[in-house]
């Protein structure tokens, strides 16, 4: 089985600093998007996706409890770090007001009664699509106001977008003692593209955007690209991550395209685990 990705990561054009980071080796495939104030939310991204850095080296089939152990692990590492910034008197005030913390998103390849799967993953408002027969779908369910808005009828999906608490997240790795994990398995076919993507696209292009870049661009590493590239002449309000997965039948090759590195730190770290759904394919 070959699987091709494309990666690409920009600070936007209003931002100086990318609170984003990605990981993207077969067979994890995963982006981040920080919080708490800059410096504070790079550290959180890198320390998250270094986690899944970890979780890339693993022996046999990666299961759902060996990713809540890699998000247990980054959650860990970003509190002891805003301790030490505490001891070192780095954080003013009382530390429990200082807070770092960290979307995650994306896909790990494995395996389910011996056939190929995606095992899908999403803390936060950082999303996973598939893009299958010329259509885009939305796999993972954001974390945010908005979502619980729309689900509870308050509001249309159709205004979450726009809504001026749309940035507002109820689930993130670190800034809390535990988190859940939402987890997904797709069956892995020939003909699925998969986007991972920070919020940072999502508020720039429409749907109908991403899937004309998805449909006209053959190589993950020229979408990835594309998107990025789309988003910043769209103005680019907040950093900008993507991640593009093919899968074909031969040998796991990738390329990265990024503006700034996409990972670093390392990381230890609270999360419960929420079964798997399994999505049936049509």
């Amino acid at each position: 089985m070959q699987v091709q990705w494309g990666s690409a990561s920009d600070a936007g054009g209003r931002r100086k600093m990318n609170e984003d980071a990605a990981f993207a080796r077969h067979p994890v495939f995963v982006v981040a998007d920080g919080m708490g104030g800059h410096a504070r939310g790079e550290m959180a991204s890198r320390t998250v996706v270094s986690a899944f850095a970890q979780l890339a080296d693993h022996a046999g089939p990666i299961t759902p409890s060996d990713v809540t152990a890699a998000v247990r692990d980054g959650a860990e590492q970003i509190r002891r770090t805003m301790e030490e910034e505490a001891r070192l008197g780095w954080t003013s005030g009382d530390v429990q007001d200082a807070v770092a913390g960290s979307t995650v998103a994306g896909v790990v390849l494995t395996e389910q009664d011996g056939e190929p799967y995606w095992l899908v993953l999403n803390v936060g408002d950082s999303r996973v699509y598939r893009f299958r027969r010329d259509r885009l779908e939305q796999i993972s369910v954001d974390h945010s106001l908005v979502q619980e808005m729309v689900d509870s009828g308050q509001i249309e999906a159709s205004e979450a977008a726009t809504h001026p608490r749309r940035n507002v997240i109820t689930r993130a790795v670190g800034t809390g003692l535990d988190v859940d994990v939402d987890y997904w398995m797709l069956h892995v076919t020939g003909d699925d593209r998969l986007l991972m993507c920070t919020d940072g696209l999502l508020g720039e292009l429409s749907e109908d955007e991403i899937s004309e870049v998805l449909r006209s661009r053959m190589h993950p590493t020229e979408a990835a690209e594309e998107l990025v590239a789309r988003a910043i002449s769209g103005g680019s309000r907040d950093n900008i991550t993507v991640i593009v997965v093919d899968v074909d039948n031969e040998d796991a090759v990738g390329t990265t395209a990024v503006n700034e590195p996409l990972a670093a730190a390392t990381g230890d770290a609270g999360a419960q685990v929420n079964p798997p759904a399994t999505i049936t394919e049509s």
